[in-house]
């Protein structure tokens, strides 16, 4: 796993080391080296800084630059300096590295290559003024882009921008990743990012990155000595007579199936039976009584369907009627396994009494888009994107649940730890992708012992997936279908 500091923690594990005997301004030279050793370098090359310590580690790569005979020129934002960046723009000016300001200069044309150290990690709001207008300037060049540290203007923990921000083709981040290097605009900003160590250790418990290495040892060959039992049956519970297509993604598109369940029941409205059975080939139809299409709570069929499996996704098109409540509140007072929570049944979990969820007898994992979240915590869209792992955390904690909370990087987490996925593509943005992933997590929940690393290990697999149907396809004609059918692919590369 790959460290994921907070900005807070950066800025504490940042202060300790300095208090353990390293100086800022060693620290601010490590960091210079790191990026230009880093980048493949054109020349000219514009060395935009800002005022902060991010120009500062600007500074020590335009003197490195000018040690090893490549041109380049210092534009400022201001002519104001930390104490530490003073130190190595002193250094430029004897090298005789020149510079101008940004508000004398019209355009960055004629850059091959651009750096960007203009705001660092700690910047929160909208870039204004100089910082503003360098941005601007840099985004209107056709050059060769790098952002140190962090695109100026993206926040460094939530990937959120309010203005403008740099779109970069490589960010180097240093020290460690920062949370806003992947999550909500991340993506959309920079090509390439790469993390730099610089020799600054944590104070707190850092987040993690999950790499296929983290989760390679459940997708290997299976043993011979095994057989469907070992890997676990798994219930999958939802469909309507006006949502049946959902049910079809998680069950009849064989996800499931495909991310190595054992056995699949599907619990769909005896209704819907015989339309379905043609379609499920691998799985077991289990019908269940309906009203006009809609599922009727009754007890010994619940008991029938769950008695034996060591998952159950709930919820894909299930639809929100009284009754259908009624099937979720019995799961959650007596399934002993472990239950996935997924689109209608997210809407029915938000209108019950937070008391009766925490104290449920299942392992619960709830798998929230930022609309759905506004409903199960009770805060509004802008604070979940500004806050996306705090109020994940504080959730998961509240309920005592795994939350998996879906954005371009997926947040996993249990409330202690937390796990950032960062698979996935602008194709899944489409109906069923959500149905998917929760076939995905219905058969790594059975056979992987551990419920955060089952539910990161899904999203994994759902978000690789994704990017390889995205491959070939593309992100406007691509449906979940497609996500669906690369699964197996997926898990092969694992062997």
């Amino acid at each position: 796993m790959i460290e994921v500091l907070s900005v807070e923690n950066m800025r504490k594990s940042d202060a300790a080391t300095i208090l353990g005997g390293i100086p800022g301004r060693e620290l601010m030279l490590r960091a210079g080296m790191a990026v230009y050793n880093s980048v493949d370098w054109k020349a000219p090359v514009a060395v935009v800084c800002g005022v902060g310590n991010n120009g500062g580690d600007g500074y020590v790569i335009a003197g490195l630059l000018k040690d090893n005979g490549i041109e380049c020129t210092l534009v400022l934002t201001e002519e104001r300096f930390s104490e530490d960046g003073k130190y190595y723009f002193d250094k430029c000016q004897e090298k005789g590295i020149p510079y101008r300001l940004i508000e004398e200069t019209e355009s960055l044309s004629g850059f091959n290559t651009i750096v960007d150290c203009i705001l660092g990690t700690g910047f929160k709001g909208e870039a204004s003024g100089n910082a503003k207008t360098a941005i601007e300037k840099i985004n209107d060049a056709e050059a060769y882009v790098v952002s140190v540290d962090i695109n100026s203007g993206l926040n460094g923990n939530s990937g959120m921008c309010g203005g403008v921000c740099v779109h970069s083709d490589l960010t180097v981040s240093v020290g460690s990743f920062k949370p806003g290097l992947f999550l909500n605009m991340a993506k959309d900003v920079m090509k390439e990012k790469i993390n730099c160590d610089i020799g600054i250790s944590p104070v707190d418990k850092p987040y993690h990155l999950i790499e296929k290495a983290d989760i390679a040892r459940y997708f290997g060959p299976r043993p011979n000595f095994s057989n469907k039992g070992t890997y676990g049956y798994t219930a999958i519970i939802g469909g309507s007579k006006k949502y049946s297509g959902a049910l079809r993604l998680a069950a009849m598109a064989n996800a499931a199936m495909r991310a190595g369940a054992g056995v699949v029941k599907a619990g769909v409205p005896a209704s819907l039976y015989h339309d379905l059975l043609p379609l499920i080939l691998e799985s077991t139809l289990f019908p269940i009584t309906d009203d006009d299409g809609e599922m009727v709570f009754v007890k010994e069929e619940i008991d029938s369907l769950i008695s034996n499996v060591k998952t159950a996704a709930f919820g894909m098109g299930i639809g929100v009627s009284a009754e259908t409540g009624k099937i979720l509140e019995y799961l959650l007072e007596n399934f002993s396994g472990t239950l996935i929570v997924d689109a209608d049944g997210l809407t029915l979990l938000s209108k019950l009494d937070r008391e009766k969820i925490r104290s449920k007898k299942c392992r619960l994992v709830l798998t929230p888009h930022i609309k759905e979240f506004e409903r199960l915590s009770g805060h509004e869209k802008n604070e979940i994107l500004e806050h996306s792992i705090d109020l994940a955390c504080e959730y998961a904690v509240e309920i005592k649940a795994v939350v998996l909370l879906k954005g371009p990087s997926t947040i996993v987490t249990d409330g202690t730890n937390v796990d950032i996925v960062d698979a996935g593509c602008a194709g899944m943005a489409t109906a069923g992708s959500g149905d998917v992933l929760s076939g995905i997590l219905s058969a790594t929940c059975a056979y992987i012992p551990d419920t955060l690393t089952a539910v990161a290990a899904g999203a994994f697999i759902n978000g690789k997936s994704g990017e390889a149907a995205q491959k070939k396809v593309n992100s406007v004609s691509m449906i979940a279908g497609d996500t669906a059918a690369e699964i197996a692919g997926v898990i092969s590369d694992f062997s």
